[in-house]
């Protein structure tokens, strides 16, 4: 059994991490660089998670200290980060780290690429001479291709090549979870089609679990009885699908979908070259989305490192700067300014019934809803898993009601396929500075995330105001 060595001096967060990997693996914990050693002398772990946050300027010399020891300095290092931040990554990287992930960490995509990692030489004892090349030849032409849909139109390509498939396509779950075909060996180059993942419970699945599904018998297996009728005519045999695992949510969520009429279905061998293939397309896709949006905006990744990842909302630290700066110049002006928190309702249930890639596409609508009902002068961050804050200047309490009883009304319409009927509510907390009421923006920020917890408290799906000027531990509830 594989050994992980966690390397983060918060418990709890040791603990979250450790549990992720359930009894596939031996999880080995240490609290900071020292401890690791010892870790790696006497447990000899196979890889090693280190959450740079904790040790700030010292996690860069912790990777070093890995990296000179003997037993380690072989092993392959992951560090996590609570968002995009280019130089203390390459900082990481130029230590000796192999790979990063920033947090929340999406647990399936941490499993896949520890699995990635931990491949040895007999991992690719299935594949062939012609598989290898293919790989090499698939490597250089998507290393040096700037276009995404390019790069999706070789893979494809280059599947139906090496493996006896009768169709390869890429498929893209787009943020308003519409499942859209970008490119396929039946389509035209170009050419896009949307499908009802209703009529795909194959890719459903994929789609929950984030890890790749292997239908061997279209014809009998469970999977497919939703659509046994249509499938009737079928020549294939067996299909397989595959996430292909990005970075950062930077490309969005897309699977590999391909289908087999061979009575032997998908073989061990066809499975792990499309794994590879995966891979190697999630990072060329983000290099490419990357360079592609460099093209427009020269500061892309000051911006990135700004902004949320799933949601491209602000993060909670730029919140913070810009919510100072607001409620200096409130102050200075004699300006209304209201603060607003937004909690998903039952959030954590969402993610266990339907997955983590379904509560992807939640947070990314209800991101979309906020970016809709803001003005220009207005400011939204994704202030940490399932909250929201946004920033209002020169508005009142009413006006800060007004866009919350907006929001409010676009959520309960919101209509998300793969949560199969189901609806989303939020809840909201308003804080509104006015004639000095407040002496820091702290306090207001506090008064908001108080009325969303008792928003919550009162039934959920409903507005409350912090009435901060008399007393501030009393609300007023709106509809």
């Amino acid at each position: 059994m594989k050994k992980i060595l966690i390397i983060d001096e918060i418990q709890a967060s040791r603990l979250a991490l450790k549990n992720s990997f359930g009894s596939d693996y031996i999880v080995i914990e240490a609290e900071n660089g020292m401890e690791a050693l010892q870790k790696v002398e006497t447990d000899n772990p196979d890889i090693i998670i280190l959450d740079m946050e904790r040790y700030e300027n010292d996690g860069p010399e912790i990777c070093k200290l890995l990296k000179v020891n003997n037993k380690s300095k072989y092993k392959r290092l992951i560090q996590l980060y609570n968002v995009v931040q280019e130089k203390e990554i390459v900082n990481g990287l130029h230590a000796g780290a192999d790979d990063y992930m920033t947090k929340p960490v999406n647990v399936n995509e941490l499993l896949v690429r520890v699995e990635t990692h931990l491949r040895t030489k007999d991992y690719y004892v299935e594949l062939d001479k012609k598989d290898l090349l293919i790989l090499l030849e698939l490597t250089e032409l998507i290393s040096v291709t700037r276009n995404p849909k390019k790069i999706l139109e070789i893979i494809v390509e280059k599947i139906i090549e090496a493996i006896d498939v009768s169709r390869c396509s890429i498929i893209n779950i787009n943020d308003q979870g519409e499942m859209v075909v970008l490119a396929s060996t039946d389509l035209e180059p170009g050419q896009e089609i949307k499908l009802d993942l209703k009529n795909y419970p194959e890719i459903e699945a994929a789609l929950i679990t984030q890890r790749a599904v292997v239908v061997q018998d279209i014809k009998n297996n469970p999977i497919m009885a939703p659509v046994k009728d249509k499938i009737k005519g079928l020549s294939d045999k067996a299909i397989f699908i595959v996430p292909i695992i990005k970075k950062n949510n930077v490309i969005g969520t897309f699977f590999m979908r391909a289908s087999s009429p061979l009575k032997g279905g998908i073989t061990e061998r066809i499975f792990k070259l499309c794994q590879v293939v995966a891979n190697l397309s999630g990072n060329a896709l983000e290099n490419a989305v990357l360079f592609e949006s460099m093209q427009t905006s020269r500061n892309l990744l000051e911006e990135l490192s700004l902004r949320d990842s799933l949601t491209k909302l602000y993060n909670h630290q730029y919140y913070h700067t810009r919510f100072e700066e607001e409620f200096s110049r409130a102050q200075r002006y004699k300006q209304d300014l209201s603060c607003v928190f937004i909690d998903i309702d039952e959030f954590k249930s969402v993610n266990d019934r339907f997955g983590h890639i379904t509560g992807d596409i939640v947070l990314g609508q209800i991101g979309r809803l906020i970016k809709q009902v803001l003005r220009k002068s207005d400011m939204a961050a994704r202030y940490g898993g399932e909250e929201f804050a946004v920033l209002l200047p020169n508005t009142g309490s009413e006006g800060a009601h007004e866009f919350a009883g907006r929001l409010l009304s676009l959520v309960r319409e919101l209509e998300i396929p793969q949560l199969k009927g189901e609806h989303i509510t939020i809840s909201i907390g308003i804080s509104t500075y006015s004639t000095g009421n407040v002496g820091t923006y702290e306090e207001l920020l506090r008064g908001a995330d108080v009325a969303m917890y008792q928003a919550k408290e009162l039934g959920k799906d409903r507005i409350c105001h912090a009435t901060i000027r008399d007393q501030p531990n009393l609300f007023k509830e709106g509809a």
